[in-house]
C-alpha cells in the first residue's frame, strides 16, 4: 500500500528548499539597496547553495542511506531555521547566515527524493512519485518569482521573509508528522552496516550510475546558465527586464507541467532513452534559434519549450536510479545532484564569460545538449545490462 502523505510532505518541504534559495532573485537590486551591499553579494546568498551542494551531497546522500528518517527530518528543521534566523534582524549578515544554514539542508532533502518513493509507495507508484517530488522543486522555484513580484519594494521585504518562513516550518511540521512511521516498503537493515566508501563504491560501479552522472551535467548546465543569464543576453535583442522575467516564470511553470507529466508517460513505455535524445535535440535547436534569430517572440517559444522539454530530464534520470539502486540509493542519488550543480557551475561561469557576446553564449548553449546525445542514444543498452553485484 502506498503512503501519499508522506510525498506530500516531502514535496513540500522540497519546495521550501527552493523558495528560501530564490528568495532574493527577482527582487536583487532593491535588496542591495535596503541591506547596503552590492548586487554581487545579494547574488551568493543564492550561490552559495550549489557552491555547498557540491561539498556536501556525497555525504548527505551516505547520511540518507544509513538514517533515512533522521536525516530527511534534519535537512527539513534545517531549511525552516535557515529562513527564521533571516528574520533575526535587518541586516544583510542575519541573511547570509539564514542562508548558509538552509543551504546545508538542501542536499539533505533533495537527495531524498528517491528514498522517499521507494520506502513509502509501491512500485507502480514510483515514477509518479517521484515525478511529483521532482515538479514539487520546481514550483518552490515558481511560488519564489511569484513572492518577489508580490513584494518587489524594500518595504515589503520583511514580509516576504516573514511568510517564506512560515511556510518552511509548516511544511516541516508536517512532513515529521508523516513519517513518524518507517515507510511500509522501507528496506531491510543490512547485518552489517555499510561503510562509507562501500557505499560509494557500490553507487559508482554501476555503469549506468555513471553514465547518467555524465547526462546530468547537461541539462542542469543549460538550466542554470539560461536561468542566470537571459536576461542580459536577450537585452541586445531588445527584449525587456520584465520580459525575460515572465519569460523565466513561464520557462519553469511549463518545466513543472512536464515534470509531472512526461517522465510517467516515458516510465510507462520504457521510453527514457527516446525522450532524452528528444529533449537534447530540441534544447540544441532551441538555443540556435536564440542565437541567429533572438526576439521576444522567438524567446518566448524556445525558453518556455526548453522548460517543458529539458526539465524533466531529472525527475527521469532519478527514477532510473530509484529503480537501479538499492542499498545505495541516497548516495548515487547525490552522485546524481552533485554532477548537476557541477555541470550547472561550470556552464554558468563559462556563459558569464560570454554575457557581452550574446551569439556565441547561446552557441555554447547549444553545443552542450549536442555531447550528451551519444550517451543519451546508448541509454538504452545499459538498462538492459545488470547492476553489478559488490562484496
Amino acid at each position: 500500500m502506498s503512503r501519499w502523505s508522506a510525498i506530500v510532505g516531502y514535496s513540500l518541504v522540497g519546495a521550501a528548499t527552493q523558495l528560501v534559495w530564490l528568495n532574493f532573485a527577482g527582487v536583487t537590486t532593491v535588496a542591495a539597496t535596503h541591506y547596503n551591499v552590492s548586487e554581487t553579494a545579494i547574488g551568493w546568498l543564492a550561490q552559495v547553495f550549489p557552491l555547498l551542494y557540491v561539498v556536501l551531497s556525497i555525504p548527505c546522500g551516505l547520511a540518507l542511506d544509513r538514517w533515512f528518517r533522521p536525516a530527511l527530518l534534519a535537512g527539513a528543521l534545517l531549511t525552516a531555521l535557515g529562513a527564521l534566523v533571516r528574520l533575526g534582524g535587518d541586516h544583510f549578515a542575519w541573511l547570509l547566515a539564514g542562508q548558509l544554514i538552509a543551504s546545508i539542508a538542501q542536499p539533505l532533502v533533495l537527495n531524498a527524493v528517491t528514498g522517499i518513493t521507494g520506502r513509502y509507495l509501491e512500485e507502480k507508484d514510483r515514477p509518479t512519485g517521484i515525478a511529483i517530488g521532482t515538479a514539487s522543486i520546481f514550483a518552490g522555484m515558481v511560488l519564489a518569482f511569484l513572492l518577489s513580484a508580490v513584494f518587489p519594494t524594500a518595504a515589503s521585504l520583511h514580509t516576504m521573509l516573514l511568510i517564506t518562513a512560515a511556510f518552511c516550518v509548516l511544511s516541516t511540521l508536517f512532513l515529521a508528522a508523516t513519517l513518524r512511521t518507517p515507510g511500509p516498503h522501507a528496506p531491510a537493515a543490512p547485518a552489517v552496516p555499510q561503510a562509507i566508501f562501500t557505499a560509494l563504491r557500490t553507487a559508482w560501479s554501476d555503469p549506468l550510475i555513471r553514465r547518467l552522472c555524465v547526462l546530468a551535467v547537461f541539462p542542469f548546465g543549460v538550466f542554470v546558465a539560461l536561468s542566470t543569464f537571459a536576461q542580459p543576453l536577450l537585452e541586445p535583442a531588445g527584449v525587456t527586464s520584465t520580459t525575460a522575467s515572465l519569460i523565466l516564470l513561464l520557462n519553469v511553470i511549463a518545466g513543472v507541467l512536464g515534470s509531472a507529466l512526461l517522465p510517467i508517460y516515458a516510465a510507462r513505455h520504457h521510453a527514457e532513452s527516446p525522450y532524452l535524445v528528444t529533449s537534447l535535440t530540441t534544447t540544441a535547436i532551441a538555443c540556435l534559434f536564440l542565437a541567429f534569430l533572438p526576439s521576444t517572440p522567438v524567446a518566448l517559444i524556445t525558453i518556455t519549450l526548453i522548460g517543458l522539454l529539458l526539465l524533466p530530464a531529472l525527475p527521469i534520470v532519478l527514477e532510473l536510479v530509484e529503480r537501479r539502486s538499492t542499498d545505495a540509493e541516497g548516495t548515487a542519488a547525490g552522485l546524481i545532484w552533485l554532477s548537476g550543480n557541477l555541470g550547472g557551475l561550470l556552464a554558468a561561469t563559462a556563459v558569464g564569460l560570454l554575457v557581452n557576446h550574446p551569439r556565441p553564449a547561446f552557441l555554447l548553449l547549444a553545443l552542450l545538449p549536442l555531447i550528451a546525445l551519444p550517451g543519451a542514444h546508448t541509454l538504452r543498452h545499459h538498462l538492459q545490462t545488470p547492476a553489478p553485484t559488490t562484496r
